[in-house]
C-alpha cells in the first residue's frame, strides 16, 4: 500500500509520508534519538567505476547496528541516493516500493536490537556535497573525496543523519590499485579484487578495509579516492605527566598540483599545532593518524574529518600568495585542528549548539597562530577580518544570538555565519578576559574529559566554566549568547573634560537596549609630531555596565590631534562610536600600534556602512594612508571595502570620477612597489575595478603584453591569477574576443583557467551572451546540458553580473519568477550560489527618491508578501539580500547630504 506525501507535489505517491523530505527537523531528530543508540556501521563503497568517462553513480553496502527502547516501534533511515536495491532488517527482506522514499528509508517493527542491511546505488556530487567527483583538466585525472556538514553523508551511505546519535564507523573502498584510497581510520588491510579499473586501461583493483573509529557523527565521517599526490611526516609528543604518543601526519593534493605543495611549512605547522594543543588542553589527541588533503571544487574553506581533515586546494599557492594568505592558511589549519576536540570530541547534540564547536574553533585558530607560529598578526587580521563578517551579518534583520534556534537542516545550514563563527569567537576572546585565560583553559580541560565521545550543550559548558571560575554565568550566557544584536562602545568628552564611556545599542529581537557586561581597555592616542604618528600614551581596563568616567586618562590640550579609542586591544565584541576629534585625527594620521590601527579602520568601515562616514572620505584615506600600511591583510581588507564603496555606497553622479582616481592611485602604487604583497593586492584590486571602469584598461593590456618594464612597474609577478584578472576586465568592456580568451585557456589548461575562462565568456557585453549565461545559471547546466560544478556555477553567475548595467538589469523580472523553482530544483549549496548571486543588488538612488522606493527594493517587498509560505531559507537570502540593498542606498543619500 502506498501513502500520499502531503509534502510532496499534487499526485505524487510516496512509499510513507514524508518518504521524500529532505529537511529533517529538530523534533524529528529528538523523537528518533529518544528511543534509538547506535552501536555501528559497515559501509563498502565500490569506485571500480570511477574513473569511467560520464561515471555518474556507485554500489554502496551498509550494515547498521543499532538498539529501540521502544521494540515494536518504527523509525527511518536518511538517504539520498539514486536507488535502493535491497534493504533487510533483522533478517528479514523490506520491499522497497513500500518502505523506500527518496529522502527516506522506513525501517517498522524494530526489535530491542537490530542489524539492518541494504544495498543501494549512490551519486557523484558535482555540487561538492556529498561524495564529489573531478576530472583535473590538467592531465584527466578523476579525484573523488566527501564533503558532509551538515547533513550530506545521506548522499553517499544510509544513515542515522544527526550529530547526537553517534557511532563506530567501520568503512571499505574498492578503488584502482594505485590510487590513494583513504578514510578517517588507518588503513588496517589491503586485498585484491576482481576485475579491473574502468576507465584506467586495465588497472587492477584492491579492497582498502580502514580501522574502526572511535565513537563520532556521521557528518565527520570522510572518504578520498585518487591519484592524489602524498608527503608523509610523524608527530611526537603528548600530555605532559601522560605516556607520549606518536601520531602520523600526510599532506595531499592532485598531482598536477604536486610541484606548488609546500608540505614542510604545512607540516611544521601542523606539528606546532599538535603541541599547542596539547598543552592547552591537557587531552591525548585522540584519532589516530592525522591526514590533511587539499582538494578541488571545495564549496568550504575546510572541514575537521577527524583523521582525514580537508582543505580548499585555494591552499596550494600555484601562483604568488601574500603573507596575509598563509596566515589565513595557518588560521584555518588550526581551526580544524582545535575541531579534532571542539566539534568532533565532544559534539553539539543539535545545531542550535554549533556554536560549541565553530565559535570555539574560530577563536583557538587565531589563539593558536598568535601563540605557536611565527606570526604576530593574528589577532590584527581577527579585528579587521573576521569580526568585519560578524558585524554585518549580526545587523541584518535576520540576525540571531550565538545559540540560535534552529528548527531544522535548512536553517542548519544557513547558521555557518559570521554570528556563529566570528561573533562567537570575539565573545569567546571577551570571556577570557571576564574570567581570565587560566579559568578559560581549565573549564575546556574538564568539559572534554567529562563529555568525551559524547554530545553536550550550551548548559554543559557553563557549569563546567562557573565550577571552574568561581563566578555564576547565568546572567553573562543571557547577556552575550542568548540576544541579538552589535552593542557600540562610546568615548567621549564632557562639559568638563572627562573621558566617558558608554554602551549604546538596540536589541533587534525585542526593541530594548542591548546590555552587556564588557571587560575593555580605553586608550588615547596623541599626535607624536616627530613621527607623525597617533601614539598611544595613556590607558585604563574596566569593567562597563552602564556609562563610566575615567578619572584615569590625560587628554592632551584642546585642539590636539587625538584618538579615544574605547576598545584598545580589541578585547570586545560591539561596533565603536567614534567621537569627531578622533574621527578627525584617524583620517588625517597613522595610527602607531597595529592592533589598535586595524580596530579604528574597523572602525571607519562600519561609518560607511552606516551613512555616516562618506565613501569619498573613506576612499582618500585608503589612498593617502590605509595602502602605505605595513600589515598587507590589512592593506587587502582595506581594498576589498574600497572596491565594495565604490560598487554600492557611492553616490551615482560621483562613482565614476571616484573610480577613476582610486584606479589611477592604484596604479600609481603598483609602480611604486617594485614588487611585494601589497603591490599583488593592489593589482588584483586594479583588476575587480576595472570591470566597471576603462580607466585604467590600457595598463592592463599593456601589463599582458610584457611592457611592464617600459612602464615603470617592477617585481609584478603575472602569474596565471592576473593574467586571467586582467583578461576578465578587458572582456567586460568587449576589449578581448572569445578567441583570446580559447587561446589564453589552450596555453594552460587548469582548474582554476577553465574556472576563469567560464566567467569571462559570461562578462562579454551582448545581450546574446547574457541570455545563455542567465539560462545556465538558472538551469544549473552548461549548453550541453552538463551539470555545472560549484565553482562553474559560481563564475557563470558572477560573469553574468559583470558588464553594462542595462544588459544585466533586463533580467531583475525573470530573476523573481525563477527563485521558487531554483530552490526546489537544486541542492541548498548550489540554489544558495544563484539566488543570493544573481539578485540585483547593486542599483542606483537618483536624487530625492527614498531607498525603500526604489524599484528593485519595492520588487522584492512585493515578492516577499506575495511569497510568505516560501521555504524559511529562501526567504532569509532574500530578506538579507533586501537589506544589503537598502543599506547600500541609504548610504547613498547620506553623501548628498
Amino acid at each position: 500500500m502506498t501513502i500520499t506525501d502531503t509534502d510532496a507535489s499534487p499526485g505524487a505517491e510516496t512509499p510513507f509520508p514524508r518518504a521524500a523530505e529532505e529537511n529533517l527537523t529538530r523534533d524529528e531528530a529528538a523523537s528518533r534519538s529518544a528511543h534509538l543508540t547506535v552501536d555501528a556501521y559497515e559501509v563498502d563503497v565500490d569506485l571500480s567505476g570511477a574513473a569511467a568517462e560520464g561515471a555518474s553513480t556507485y554500489p554502496v553496502s551498509t550494515r547498521i547496528l543499532f538498539r529501540s527502547a521502544s521494540p515494536g516501534a518504527e523509525t527511518f533511515l536518511d538517504y539520498l541516493g539514486a536507488a535502493v536495491e535491497e534493504v533487510i532488517l533483522n533478517g528479514a527482506r523490506l520491499d522497497p516500493a513500500d518502505h523506500v522514499g527518496s529522502a527516506r528509508i522506513r525501517l517498522p517493527e524494530l526489535a530491542a536490537e537490530n542489524v539492518v542491511e541494504i544495498r543501494s546505488s549512490s551519486r557523484y556530487s558535482r555540487s561538492g556535497e556529498g561524495l564529489h567527483r573531478f576530472v583535473d583538466p590538467s592531465d584527466g585525472q578523476v579525484y573523488l573525496y566527501t564533503q558532509y556538514e551538515p547533513a550530506d553523508s545521506r548522499r553517499v551511505f544510509p544513515v542515522f543523519e544527526q550529530p547526537d546519535l553517534k557511532a563506530t564507523f567501520r568503512f571499505s573502498l574498492i578503488g584502482p590499485q594505485s590510487w590513494e584510497l583513504r578514510s578517517n581510520g588507518a588503513e588496517v588491510s589491503r586485498e585484491s579484487v576482481s576485475g579491473t579499473a574502468a576507465g584506467l586501461d586495465g588497472e587492477g583493483l584492491v579492497r582498502v578495509s580502514f580501522a574502526e573509529t572511535r565513537r563520532m557523527s556521521s557528518y565527520i565521517t570522510a572518504l578520498l579516492a585518487g591519484p592524489y599526490h602524498r608527503v608523509d611526516g610523524s608527530w611526537a609528543g603528548g600530555v605532559e605527566g601522560e605516556s607520549p604518543i606518536e601520531v602520523p601526519l600526510a599532506v595531499l593534493c592532485r598531482a598536477s598540483l604536486a610541484e606548488h605543495l609546500d608540505s614542510e611549512e604545512l607540516l611544521e605547522l601542523t606539528r606546532s599545532g599538535l603541541d599547542f594543543f596539547h598543552a592547552e588542553f591537557a587531552f591525548t589527541y585522540p584519532w589516530g593518524k592525522y591526514d590533511q588533503v587539499f582538494v578541488p571544487e571545495y564549496n568550504l574553506g575546510a572541514m575537521e574529518n577527524p583523521g582525514l581533515v580537508t582543505f580548499t586546494e585555494k591552499y596550494v599557492f600555484d601562483t604568488d600568495a601574500t603573507d596575509a594568505q598563509r596566515e589565513t592558511r595557518a588560521n584555518t589549519l588550526m581551526h580544524e585542528m582545535a575541531h579534532m576536540w571542539f566539534g568532533d570530541l565532544v559534539t553539539m547534540r543539535w545545531w542550535d549548539d554549533l556554536w560549541l564547536k565553530e565559535s570555539f574553533a574560530d577563536y583557538m585558530g587565531s589563539l593558536a597562530v598568535d601563540e605557536a607560529t611565527d606570526w604576530t598578526t593574528s589577532w590584527i587580521s581577527f579585528a579587521n577580518g573576521r569580526k568585519a563578517w560578524a558585524y554585518v551579518q549580526d545587523q541584518l534583520p535576520t540576525t540571531h544570538p550565538i545559540v540560535a534556534d534552529i528548527t531544522d537542516l535548512e536553517a542548519a545550514d544557513q547558521n555557518f555565519d559570521g554570528i556563529t563563527y566570528a561573533k562567537g569567537a570575539s565573545v569567546l576572546k571577551q570571556l577570557a578576559a571576564f574570567v581570565g585565560r587560566e579559568a578559560f583553559r581549565e573549564a575546556a580541560r574538564r568539559y572534554f574529559v567529562r563529555h568525551a565521545f559524547g554530545n553536550a550543550s550550551l548548559d554543559d559548558f557553563l557549569s563546567v566554566l562557573g565550577e571552574v571560575s568561581g563566578h555564576d554565568m547565568t546572567s553573562w550566557a543571557e547577556a552575550w549568547l542568548q540576544t541579538a544584536g552589535v552593542p557600540e562602545l562610546a568615548a567621549s568628552v564632557d562639559d568638563a573634560g572627562r573621558v566617558v564611556v558608554e554602551e549604546r545599542g538596540t536589541d533587534p529581537a525585542t526593541g530594548g537596549p542591548i546590555s552587556r557586561p564588557h571587560v575593555v581597555e580605553v586608550g588615547v592616542h596623541v599626535l607624536d609630531e616627530t613621527t607623525g604618528t597617533l601614539r598611544r600614551t595613556g590607558s585604563e581596563r574596566i569593567a562597563l555596565e552602564g556609562p563610566r568616567v575615567l578619572q584615569e586618562l590625560t587628554l592632551p590640550a584642546a585642539g590636539a590631534p587625538r584618538l579615544l579609542l574605547p576598545n584598545e586591544e580589541d578585547l570586545t565584541y560591539a561596533k565603536l562610536s567614534l567621537d569627531p576629534a578622533s574621527v578627525a585625527a584617524v583620517l588625517t594620521h597613522p595610527v602607531e600600534d597595529p592592533l589598535a590601527r586595524a580596530t579604528v579602520w574597523a572602525a571607519l568601515w562600519s561609518m560607511v556602512r552606516d551613512g555616516e562616514l562618506p565613501a569619498a572620505r573613506f576612499l582618500e584615506a585608503v589612498m593617502t594612508l590605509g595602502l602605505q600600511i605595513e600589515e598587507v591583510v590589512v592593506v587587502q581588507a582595506l581594498l576589498r571595502q574600497s572596491d565594495r564603496a565604490l560598487e554600492a555606497f557611492t553616490p551615482a553622479e560621483e562613482r565614476e570620477r571616484l573610480q577613476e582616481q582610486f584606479a589611477a592611485r592604484l596604479a600609481e602604487f603598483i609602480a611604486e612597489c617594485h614588487g611585494g604583497d601589497r603591490q599583488r593586492a593592489a593589482a588584483r584590486t586594479l583588476a575587480t575595478i576595472s570591470r566597471r571602469t576603462p580607466a585604467q584598461l590600457d595598463l592592463l593590456a599593456a601589463l599582458l603584453d610584457g611592457e611592464a618594464a617600459s612602464l615603470g612597474i617592477t617585481g609584478l609577478a603575472l602569474d596565471e591569477e592576473l593574467r586571467w584578472a586582467f583578461l576578465q576586465a578587458l572582456t567586460t568592456h568587449g576589449r578581448v574576443e572569445r578567441n583570446a580568451l580559447d587561446a589564453e585557456l589552450a596555453g594552460r589548461t587548469t582548474a582554476r583557467g577553465r574556472i576563469a575562462h567560464r566567467l569571462a565568456l559570461a562578462a562579454r557585453p551582448r545581450p546574446a551572451v547574457k541570455k545563455e549565461a542567465f539560462a545556465q545559471a538558472i538551469s544549473g547546466r552548461d549548453d550541453d546540458g552538463e551539470e555545472l560544478s560549484n565553482d562553474h556555477l559560481t563564475a557563470t553567475v558572477e560573469g553574468f553580473r559583470c558588464g553594462p548595467a542595462e544588459l544585466v538589469d533586463a533580467y531583475e523580472e525573470d530573476y523573481f519568477a525563477a527563485v521558487v523553482d531554483v530552490w526546489e530544483r537544486m541542492s541548498q549549496g548550489q540554489a544558495t550560489r544563484v539566488v543570493a548571486g544573481l539578485f540585483p543588488g547593486t542599483q542606483d538612488l537618483t536624487a530625492g527618491e527614498k531607498p525603500q522606493e526604489h524599484p528593485t527594493a519595492r520588487r522584492t517587498a512585493d515578492w516577499l508578501a506575495a511569497h510568505q509560505d516560501a521555504p524559511a531559507a529562501l526567504r532569509r537570502l532574500l530578506i538579507e539580500e533586501q537589506d544589503h540593498l537598502l543599506r547600500s542606498l541609504r548610504a547613498q543619500q547620506s553623501a548628498r547630504r
